[in-house]
């Protein structure tokens, strides 16, 4: 592959969007139309790539992030024109193959890339066309195959098609291999003679052909190669087909499914064996779930490793690691750079933020731990809180083995509580507390006799009055 790249037409508005987003930057499954397309180049090993950016180019610009070489598409005039936009980068590569990719039709694969390339080289073809065989192939162009069985011998677009052309099932996916050497030929002769005065890469297929060259077809098995989305109903229809193939894939793997209304996975999740996955659940990004694991209903998982047995209902979890045999839920939100260890049980309303939490611990409901590295065997009581921030400065709290930490303790970092020690209910902890030690820290209580009774008098005047 190393004498192959590819440009990715990226300069789309998509005015039908009613975005100022690029087309390709809009989402299927949590991640930009784009960078699947070029996830799909990296698995078919072609990493030399060439993104054309134009409307809001900025956008492209910032995500690209250096990643690929960019060239700018000022003006749209077609596919063909923005192609040209990377003709001098062609110009370097004229001794390969190029691959010519719509950066908003998002479900193009490494194997089709890869076949296709391959009947590519072995037929000698300036040009291959990627095609899919539809069942309606209403509004795309038809494949025109050559009398003798060998090649292709046109594109025919919807309009001029006869009818006995508009049988034809086989469609233009809107991807082409090409003989850099002969794109850059056909690129010089692509004129806009069309009522839009736009430069057609289709016509880059006549061009060579009389030239004399040789031009082919591949068709891809993957019937979802031509899909791409106009608008916001193309692109549902798009984040449907991904999430549902996804789960086909998922069930197939063993992985157990009681209802899939709601559920969204990302095409990175690994999922293990026997794991039940509930209504309303998504799970984005690099999450790997293990084995026998319960995830749902309506949790939120994302870039997070779950060990086997673990059960999580009505969890949002964000870049963390959860061991196995863990409890939490429901109604409990673990944010970036935890670590849940195995055996842990999390209550209802509580909140971990940047933790370690030891194995067979318990932290009961309307509880915030932050900043915090706390043992095994922990238990905390109802509406326990880490104060871990001064207003300036952030600090970690320490709870040592087998502590017992009461309910409404506020443990004020920098602090550490010892193995073993336990914290009266109510209070608030600024010193450390030795292994084995009680520690109570409360305000001194004043009881004001008629306190509440005068409060009461005053605002019943005051009402009176206005």
């Amino acid at each position: 592959m190393s004498n192959n790249c590819a440009v990715i037409l990226a300069g789309g508005q998509g005015k039908r969007m009613k975005s100022e987003l690029p087309k390709p930057m809009f989402e299927v499954l949590g991640e930009p139309m784009l960078e699947w397309v070029i996830k799909s180049c990296e698995e078919a090993e072609i990493t030399d790539l060439c993104i054309v950016k134009g409307y809001n180019a900025e956008v492209i610009e910032n995500y690209i992030g250096g990643r690929y070489h960019t060239v700018m598409q000022e003006e749209r005039k077609g596919t063909g024109h923005a192609v040209m936009t990377a003709a001098e980068w062609l110009g370097e590569r004229r001794d390969g193959n190029v691959l010519i990719l719509c950066g908003d039709a998002p479900f193009v694969d490494a194997d089709t890339i890869k076949q296709s390339l391959e009947l590519h080289i072995r037929n000698e073809s300036a040009v291959t066309v990627i095609t899919s065989e539809v069942n309606d192939p209403k509004g795309y162009g038809r494949i025109l195959r050559s009398a003798d069985g060998k090649g292709i011998s046109g594109i025919v677009e919807e309009n001029d098609a006869t009818d006995e052309q508009k049988k034809i099932r086989e469609i233009n996916s809107g991807a082409y291999w090409f003989r850099t050497e002969q794109l850059l030929y056909a690129l010089e002769h692509i004129k806009p003679n069309n009522s839009q005065g736009e430069y057609y890469l289709t016509d880059s297929v006549f061009i060579l052909l009389d030239a004399g060259f040789h031009a082919d077809a591949y068709i891809s098995p993957n019937p979802d190669v031509v899909l791409g989305a106009n608008d916001r109903k193309g692109l549902l229809r798009l984040n449907d087909a991904a999430r549902k193939a996804i789960i086909e894939k998922q069930l197939d793997n063993g992985v157990e499914f009681l209802c899939t209304d709601g559920v969204s996975i990302g095409r990175n999740v690994k999922i293990g064996v026997g794991t039940k996955i509930l209504q309303g659940t998504i799970i984005k990004g690099n999450t790997e779930i293990g084995e026998n694991c319960v995830i749902g209903p309506n949790c939120l998982i994302e870039n997070c490793t779950v060990g086997s047995g673990t059960k999580l209902n009505y969890v949002q979890a964000y870049d963390s690691v959860i061991d196995s045999s863990v409890k939490i839920g429901p109604f409990v939100q673990i944010r970036p750079g935890c670590h849940i260890r195995s055996g842990v049980k999390i209550g209802d309303f509580v909140e971990i933020k940047n933790s370690e939490i030891g194995e067979n611990t318990s932290v009961s409901h309307l509880t915030y731990i932050g900043d915090s590295d706390v043992g095994s065997g922990v238990n905390f009581g109802c509406g326990v809180a880490t104060a871990n921030y001064d207003g300036e400065n952030k600090f970690r709290t320490v709870v040592g083995d087998d502590a017992f930490i009461g309910c409404n303790t506020n443990l004020v970092a920098p602090v550490k509580v010892g193995s073993c020690a336990y914290t009266g209910a109510g209070s608030t902890i600024t010193k450390d507390v030795p292994d084995g030690a009680l520690a109570i820290e409360r305000g001194k209580t004043e009881i004001i006799e008629g306190y509440g009774a005068r409060k009461l008098k005053d605002r019943t005047e005051k009402n009176h009055r206005s």
